[in-house]
């Protein structure tokens, strides 16, 4: 496997370690932790133990199986990135970009990925990692709260200079040195610069030294994620606003903050922000928060952002935005007004392909790159152009992109290899992405959590699923323990035609470690029947899985 980058010099005690420990080199690619520059075991089945960086760059050396390790050898790296010719060319060098090419490599495959920001994307540096870095604190300090006898050792607030000084380490200081090494001593040649399709298998990349084309043997992969989208409100587009990059990056916290949207992005910014000291205002325009999940889960987290001094304004809509003096001027369309320091425009997301050359191939450009199973986009002849992540709009959350991108490496180096299993992808095979229809996990990270995965009832019914649905609040022997009036709801839906989950919801204090166990549950069609013989333990929340069962009448 490719080696993992080595803790950043900058910072100081474990935040060293902790700062590289996230995003595609490290977790995101499922990788062992080995310090580049060492040489490794020789590899299962014997051969010279060469790096998959000798192997895959210069072609020199065939080693059996999946040897790659992160050993360097002296290659010129300036050299390797004035190829003009790879095997599998990665447009995109976030989470996702970044496990298509690691799994090409592995593969035996030459693989480059042209980025032209911080290598390991959105998630490392502004979204995942640093906005669970500021929710982190406050919803440890809320949960000591809620625990009688250590609640009374509490006398004090977050120490928010502390809090973003972690945020920082967490996302790396904003700089990509440690990915960029673990990725070129994996084997993978990184290009900083724009990347433009011009015609099958061809891309036209600009960097620091000018344009050049570079041709692919194999694969073009699309791993460009998504952009902001920002609705049409009159005068937003005249004033600074806030996205969620602003939002996890901010250097001080904002008097007045007002979060416009009612999603993930916006309830956990709006909670981590009211956490650190900001008088939050959230404006959704839907009757309820959290649309995409059970109507129970939207109800307790505006409670719990409530409690945290949020006003929430439901089914409100913004007339107008403008500017004014020491803020931003909102007035809803009732004629409410409402001042700001800062505004977080939070109201969803679009797949990034504007700028990459689709209309070449016949595609449209600021559309979503429709795949198959495989990741192979459809209507485009050859079967050249590959996507994975937010770009397919498949599935819109790192770990399901990350997931999409092993499955596409995978295929590419398969189907180079001859491989008919390759070729064929067929469902839960390791070369098709069959979990991203129905079973998706997802947590918003809130005080209380929500945790879900499949489908809701809603979605259910309109699958034309006969469905049984099981209800329960929880209060289990493990969560009285966890805190003091604990306050929670589950839902289990179960398809009975075949008797086995379909979706499973959780919603509650510290539920998102629940949720793999529904994951197993729903993509292993584990028949109820036998998920009643896997016992919890007690006293542990894990109790639900217990009262839901017997809720549905086992």
């Amino acid at each position: 496997m490719p080696a993992e980058p080595r803790a950043t010099e900058r910072l100081p005690d474990r935040r060293r370690e902790r700062a590289r420990n996230h995003g595609a080199g490290h977790r995101g690619c499922g990788t062992r932790r080995r310090s580049p520059g060492r040489r490794c075991r020789r590899p299962r089945g014997g051969g010279a133990c060469r790096s998959a960086y000798d192997r895959s760059q210069n072609g020199d050396v065939e080693l059996p199986g999946r040897a790659a390790c992160g050993a360097l050898f002296g290659v010129d790296q300036k050299k390797i990135e004035e190829r003009t010719e790879y095997d599998v060319i990665v447009i995109g060098g976030g989470a996702v970009g970044e496990n298509v090419a690691a799994r090409a490599v592995q593969g035996g495959l030459r693989a480059v990925i042209v980025e032209a920001q911080l290598l390991g994307g959105e998630c490392s540096y502004w979204a995942c990692m640093p906005s669970k870095a500021l929710l982190r604190p406050g919803s440890a300090l809320a949960a000591v709260r809620r625990v009688p006898g250590a609640r009374e050792a509490v006398t004090g607030g977050l120490d928010v200079a502390e809090v973003l000084k972690e945020r920082d380490a967490i996302a790396a200081d904003w700089k990509d040195d440690g990915q960029l090494e673990w990725a070129r001593s994996s084997g993978i040649a990184v290009i900083k610069g724009t990347a433009r399709i011009t015609g099958p298998r061809r891309v036209r990349v600009t960097d620091a030294d000018g344009d050049r084309e570079v041709t692919a043997a194999q694969a073009v992969v699309v791993c460009t994620g998504s952009a902001p989208r920002t609705p049409p409100i009159p005068g937003l587009d005249e004033v600074r606003t806030w996205t969620s990059r602003d939002a996890t990056s901010a250097r001080s916290v904002p008097r007045r903050l007002a979060v416009l949207g009612g999603g993930p992005v916006g309830v956990e910014l709006a909670q981590a922000w009211a956490r650190l000291g900001s008088n939050v205002t959230l404006i959704n325009g839907g009757a309820r928060l959290l649309p995409r999940f059970e109507d129970f889960a939207g109800e307790l987290v505006a409670d719990g952002l409530r409690e945290d001094g949020v006003e929430i304004l439901l089914d409100t809509s913004l007339e107008r935005v403008g500017a004014e003096a020491g803020g931003i001027a909102l007035r809803t369309e009732e004629g409410r007004r409402i001042k700001a320091d800062e505004l977080l425009v939070a109201t969803g997301r679009s797949p990034a392909t504007h700028e990459i050359g689709l209309d070449v191939v016949g595609l449209t450009p600021g559309e979503p790159l429709r795949v198959d199973d495989s990741g192979q986009v459809t209507g485009v002849e050859g079967g050249w152009l590959y996507a994975a992540g937010d770009v397919t709009g498949r599935a819109p959350v790192t770990h399901q992109g990350k997931y999409a991108a092993r499955v596409v490496g995978d295929v590419i180096a398969g189907r180079a290899a001859g491989s008919p299993e390759a070729r064929s992808a067929s469902p839960w095979s390791r070369f098709a992405a069959t979990a991203d229809h129905t079973a998706v996990p997802q947590v918003v990270f809130t005080d209380p959590e929500v945790a879900a995965v499949g489908f809701t009832e809603a979605a259910a019914r309109q699958a034309g699923l006969r469905t049984r649905v099981a209800d329960l609040d929880i209060a289990v022997g493990g969560s009285s323990v966890h805190a003091e009036d604990y306050r929670g709801r589950a839902r289990m839906i179960v398809d009975e035609e075949r008797r086995v989950l379909v979706g499973v919801t959780f919603a509650g204090y510290d539920v998102a470690e629940l949720l793999h166990a529904a994951t197993i549950a729903i993509v292993g069609e584990v028949p109820i029947d036998r998920l009643w013989h896997a016992v919890p333990a007690y006293p542990t929340i894990s109790e639900v899985w217990l009262r839901l069962l017997e809720e549905y009448g086992l």
